[in-house]
């Protein structure tokens, strides 16, 4: 993944350094962007075409550098309309709204069409901290 977001950045700060107790989320959401977000947030998700966040459970291991690697599969359902071109993907703390917690640009972009299952294979998605 390219980056944490502004908000996990200072969630993890506060729970590390400042005693603030941060709770991670019970499940993480894998969502589509064709316009990129950035630390801050934005960018353009994916919307309409049975279009929906998938949820997915990460494994973490090894160490410098420590990853979490998406541990199954996370398939979309078959778009019922066009998506547009898949350009990034994040992980959300909820199924609708919520926050952005880690974001990256995809090796290459894909053009979503009506009839298409978009799919992340085990171990497609790695996050690492530096």
């Amino acid at each position: 993944m390219a980056g944490f977001s502004d908000y996990l950045e200072d969630k993890v700060l506060e729970h590390v350094f400042g005693g603030n107790s941060y709770t991670a989320p019970g499940t993480h959401y894998v969502a589509l962007y064709t316009v990129a977000p950035t630390d801050t947030g934005g960018g353009t998700e994916v919307s309409g075409g049975a279009y929906a966040r998938q949820t997915s459970t990460f494994n973490v291991s090894g160490t410098d550098p420590t990853t979490a690697t998406n541990a199954a599969a996370v398939e979309y359902p078959t778009a019922t309309a066009d998506y547009g071109t898949v350009v990034a993907v994040g992980i959300m703390d909820a199924l609708t709204s919520g926050n952005l917690l880690a974001y990256a640009n995809l090796t290459a972009s894909k053009t979503v069409s009506s009839g298409d299952v978009f799919r992340f294979d085990a171990g497609d998605l790695d996050i690492t901290l530096a």
